[in-house]
């Protein structure tokens, strides 16, 4: 009964037990007819933004460019990693719990028995708040390949793709060209269209220019270098120089290439500053995105979990200056690819904490440990432990001030370290 969902907690409850949320049933006809249903639209510009990995990071810079400049802001993120709400920010602020029960109900009326995933249950119910709030600018981060996710249902003013790997295989294909594909359906006939990858598969540019989109790719639109004291971008019809992204890790700039152009292309609709660019770059902020969260031993969170996160993760842990040991305290879903990340990662570690990852799809220790020996990982730097927690609170007493300890794997490990930092 609706008079027993009164708590945000009561409706994700209720929402799961419609559908789990790992439970996943592609396709955008649900989503449409409930954005009809439910009036959602804007008046302002979307911005969409898909990838196999840099979508959070592209994400969070852009909306900090533009709230920066003095724009009210509405970001959607997903998955997220302690409280629901950091789903919805509206301003760099995520949206209390009052306004999402609110939308909560209105989704659950107006879809009248219509069966609705956990992704598109709870993405309709941020659209609604968003739409609320009226904001200058909206920004969100598909959730799955392109071409069927719930987000894909809306109409942006411009579109971008960031780095296409192999993810997903089970319903993206298994070939960049495959997911290539898929992700280039966020794209618009005659809208702005960015690529962030520098080696686009053939399909991605073959469907864009057949939908006769204005793509950009970088390294042949656009480009980014890095000036020694800063970023130096040059797009098709401007150029800026700005300071290096808040953010960790080389594979930043690559992101904050994408998203400039992106700006670039939509300046005529939402103008910005030089200025404005650099002091969002200056002040983003986004969790376990090769984060650093304490100082001794020096401490890292990635939320990586494939092998081109990995790839990005082991360029930026071989780029730490190397005092003492590097510890791992690692666990990951049995549904991705454990071995090539491990064996991309097995040189960049001197000693392993791992742990079972809760079911349904969390692979256990002895599999992990299994695939770390296969991968060539000697079994002696490989501690097994109960949880992740007590992996890191091992890590942590094991470790020396000297030492580095890398949390990845997944966003479930890290999130279960979350609590043992504070911001």
């Amino acid at each position: 009964m609706l008079e027993n969902r009164q708590t945000l907690t009561d409706w994700l409850r209720f929402v799961e037990s419609q559908h789990p949320e790992s439970v996943i049933h592609l396709g955008l006809e649900r989503m449409k007819t409930m954005l009809d249903r439910l009036g959602i639209r804007f008046d302002c510009p979307v911005i969409i933004v898909a990838g196999t990995n840099g979508k959070g990071s592209t994400c969070a810079m852009l909306e900090s460019i533009y709230r920066a400049a003095g724009y009210k802001t509405a970001m959607h993120t997903s998955p997220h990693m302690l409280r629901f709400n950091e789903r919805a920010c509206v301003n760099g602020v995520e949206v209390e719990d009052a306004p999402l029960i609110a939308s909560f109900a209105e989704v659950d009326a107006a879809r009248k028995g219509l069966p609705l995933t956990y992704f598109e249950f709870t993405a309709l119910a941020i659209l609604r708040t968003f739409q609320k709030a009226a904001p200058d600018v909206v920004i969100l981060e598909i959730g799955l390949g392109g071409r069927l996710d719930a987000i894909n249902a809306l109409e942006p003013a411009a579109s971008i793709v960031t780095t296409i790997g192999i993810d997903h295989e089970a319903f993206l294909g298994n070939t960049r060209d495959s997911i290539g594909w898929e992700k280039a359906h966020v794209y618009r006939q005659g809208k702005p269209a960015v690529c962030a990858d520098r080696n686009p598969p053939k399909k991605l540019l073959q469907y864009a220019q057949a939908l006769g989109c204005d793509l950009q790719v970088y390294g042949r639109d656009f480009d980014i270098k890095d000036n020694g004291k800063g970023l130096s971008f040059t797009g098709r019809s401007s150029s800026w120089n700005v300071p290096y992204p808040a953010l960790r890790g080389h594979n930043q700039f690559d992101n904050a290439a994408g998203v400039l152009a992106l700006v670039d292309a939509l300046k005529d609709q939402l103008p910005v500053t030089e200025q404005s660019i650099g002091q969002g770059l200056e002040t983003v902020r986004v969790r376990a995105r090769f984060e650093c969260v304490a100082k001794t031993p020096l401490t890292y969170l990635d939320v990586g979990h494939n092998p081109h996160a990995a790839r990005v993760l082991a360029q930026n842990v071989k780029a730490l200056p190397k005092e003492g040991r590097t510890l791992a305290v690692f666990g990951m879903l049995a549904d991705k690819d454990m071995l090539d990340v491990v064996k991309i990662m097995k040189d960049e570690i001197d000693e392993w904490y791992i742990a079972t990852l809760p079911p349904p799809r969390g692979a256990t220790s002895e599999l992990l440990r299994r695939t770390m020996l296969e991968a060539g990982v000697e079994d002696s730097k490989i501690n097994v432990l109960d949880d992740i927690a007590t992996a890191l609170k091992k890590a942590q007493h094991e470790a020396r001030a000297t030492d580095t300890i890398i949390v990845f794997g997944s966003f479930v490990t890290v999130t279960a370290t979350l609590p043992f930092f504070t911001r």
